[in-house]
């Protein structure tokens, strides 16, 4: 019988996170780190990149990353690839971005800026991974980061809301398409998770009274998405593919 807890190594494996440079994405790029992955740190701010890939070390490298630029998004492989000498093979899209109005007063520049990161921009991330991955014959994962925006309306984010939920269908659409590759593409969907560019919103009273109408009556830490990464990430989810992992504390099914 296979060790349980071997199950979740990452060793041996490259890893690329997008949005790295912070929040959840820096999380994830620990994680997988710490889980034995080579990763590929990629974001814009290659100040941040520099100094999380200077503190974890060795198997860590910086990769200037835009996801809305397909010929980036192609050089951030190579250099991955130049780096540790492999096809990333774990592929974290976290890039994201929001724009809070209220759709009455969405412009057109606001909706085509949270599309062009948050759907097209995964999407370029996922078929450059899984184009070099089936060219070498390689398995791998891609794990897309969307949101319990993507099940239920959140206020004044219709462009957030509706990248989303549309990323859900494309990582069913991609599952299926990959699965004879061995590629397998999920999804994990966040409720609120506390970060650095939220915090003062959450202690705000709206924020407070947000946090009370949560089943848990608590937001979401980074690591309450370590499991769900890792899971996805590695071989102990196997045989999942085309998965959404909604971690919420119950947010999405709460009817209030």
């Amino acid at each position: 019988m296979t060790d349980p807890m071997q199950l979740f190594s990452l060793e041996g494996r490259t890893a690329l996170v997008t949005g790295a440079s912070g929040g959840l994405g820096e999380h994830f790029a620990r994680v997988l780190h710490a889980a034995g992955a080579r990763v590929a740190l990629a974001a814009r701010r290659a100040d941040a990149l520099a100094a999380l890939a200077a503190e974890l070390g060795e198997r860590a490298a910086p990769v200037a990353l835009d996801v809305t630029d397909a010929a980036a998004v192609s050089r951030a492989f190579d250099a991955a690839e130049t780096a540790f000498g492999a096809p990333c093979d774990v592929v974290v899209n976290n890039a994201g971005v929001a724009v809070t109005r209220p759709a009455l007063q969405q412009t057109e520049e606001d909706w085509d800026k949270v599309l062009d990161v948050n759907l097209r921009g995964c999407f370029l991330v996922a078929q450059a991974a899984a184009q070099r991955l089936v060219a070498a014959g390689k398995p791998g994962s891609i794990v897309n980061i969307a949101s319990v925006g993507g099940l239920r309306v959140l206020g004044g984010v219709a462009g957030y809301t509706a990248s989303k939920a549309a990323l859900l269908q494309l990582t069913r659409q991609l599952a299926v398409e990959w699965a004879r590759h061995g590629i397998r593409v999920n999804a994990i969907a966040p409720g609120y998770v506390l970060t650095p560019i939220n915090a003062e919103f959450f202690a705000s009273d709206a924020g407070q009274a947000l946090i009370k109408r949560s089943p848990q009556r608590r937001l979401g830490k980074p690591e309450d998405l370590t499991g769900p990464l890792l899971l996805l990430a590695s071989d102990a989810g196997a045989h999942m593919t085309g998965a959404t992992v909604v971690v919420d504390g119950g947010h999405s099914v709460n009817p209030l």
